[in-house]
């Protein structure tokens, strides 16, 4: 049976131009439209053999349809093989898997009773059905392949950080642009002081990727919020923590007004709050750019509690501190004109000493501790 060619090369073009512009490999094209074909061969082979219904005066026999079919796809040229087993007599159900011993020798010489071997079983107008199904087929496995595609790029960059382009501003979140696929801030991730406009360049923190049913691309979340989105634009910028020698040990964040970020250096000849500042801030003010002007306090680490809250309520000089250790409370004595600069607006430098320490404290002016020991 002489293999059919395609009158139309759009099948073989759709395949080039979709590795060109997808990046989907051809193999993987090919594949799933030989899998295809497999199927439409088989539907059209029981649709050919198996239909007598018309003429009551013929019996309907049900022909064995192919377990293994092969579809060969060269040179634009599509071939259909069917597996058969060598046998001496062939019933009329069994044609579609197996052939007698002399057809067998046409194709092969060497063939012997119980030998499979394939047989081109390519039907006149499969080349029509091959460019109807390859299509059809070719549209759904692009989209899948653009989904695998797209969640494995981006799986792999959850808590990193990637840069988009602000696309429109909705009521539940912010759309970017990250070229293939689009992403979403949520609103509950966004810093509330600062308004992105369309067009506008930005980082964000891969919060997390997941598949969507259907043929909807994966959901891929952001968030500018995050106080890990502080931690990984230091990670980039500052060699010193790429290279393992300094480490951020922990973060605290009001996002759009103040994060507090602890800083310890394994090297006692390398400054941990110098590597991350930089000289005359070089390093830290393009994250606080970044930031919409967030206030930033980098900070030493310190295995010493007391040392390590005394450090985190700075900029604000401490008389004394006492630590109750059974309920983590810390109780901090200020100069009575250092109290406001202890709280901070709002309480905010308290709160976020209080956030990166893990400890509640407890400010006092030194007019209150005598006060009460007056009392």
């Amino acid at each position: 049976m002489k293999s059919e060619k395609i009158s139309s090369k759009e099948l073989f073009n759709a395949i080039d131009q979709i590795y060109q512009e997808k990046g989907i490999t051809k193999e993987y094209l090919i594949d799933s439209l030989k899998t295809a074909l497999k199927a439409a061969y088989k539907k059209d082979f029981e649709n050919t053999h198996n239909n007598n219904e018309n003429n009551e005066n013929e019996v309907k026999i049900n022909v064995i349809v192919p377990e293994e079919v092969d579809v060969d796809i060269t040179e634009q040229a599509i071939k259909v093989y069917a597996v058969k087993e060598v046998c001496d007599e062939v019933l009329p159900e069994e044609v579609g898997i197996k052939i007698t011993l002399d057809d067998a020798k046409k194709i092969t010489k060497r063939a012997k009773i119980g030998d499979k071997i394939k047989v081109e079983v390519t039907p006149k107008n499969f080349g029509r059905i091959a460019a109807s199904t390859g299509k059809q087929i070719l549209v759904q496995k692009i989209v899948e392949a653009e989904k695998d595609l797209v969640y494995t790029q981006y799986a792999d960059k959850v808590g990193q950080i990637i840069t988009g382009t602000v696309q429109k501003t909705e009521r539940f979140g912010v759309i970017v642009d990250l070229g293939r696929v689009e992403a979403l801030i949520p609103a509950n991730e966004q810093i509330k002081t600062e308004k992105l406009q369309p067009h506008q360049k930005i980082k964000a923190l891969v919060l997390n990727v997941v598949n969507e049913s259907g043929n909807s691309l994966p959901k891929i979340t952001l968030s500018r919020k995050n106080p890990n989105f502080v931690r990984k634009l230091f990670e980039n910028e500052v060699p010193e923590i790429m290279d393992g020698i300094v480490e951020i040990k922990d973060i605290a964040r009001e996002a759009g007004s103040r994060t507090k970020i602890s800083v310890w250096s394994n090297d006692e000849n390398v400054d941990p709050v110098g590597s991350l500042v930089g000289k005359k801030g070089m390093r830290i003010q393009p994250i606080i750019d970044e930031l919409n002007g967030e206030k930033i306090d980098v900070i030493p680490y310190s295995d010493d509690i007391p040392s390590y809250i005394i450090n985190a309520i700075s900029p604000a000089p401490i008389l004394a501190i006492d630590i109750n250790d059974e309920e983590k409370i810390a109780t901090v004595v200020v100069p009575d004109d250092a109290l406001v600069f202890a709280i901070g607006a709002g309480g905010q430098n308290v709160r976020l000493a209080a956030m990166l320490t893990g400890w509640k404290i407890d400010i006092k002016t030194e007019t209150q501790i005598k006060e009460n020991v007056v009392e």
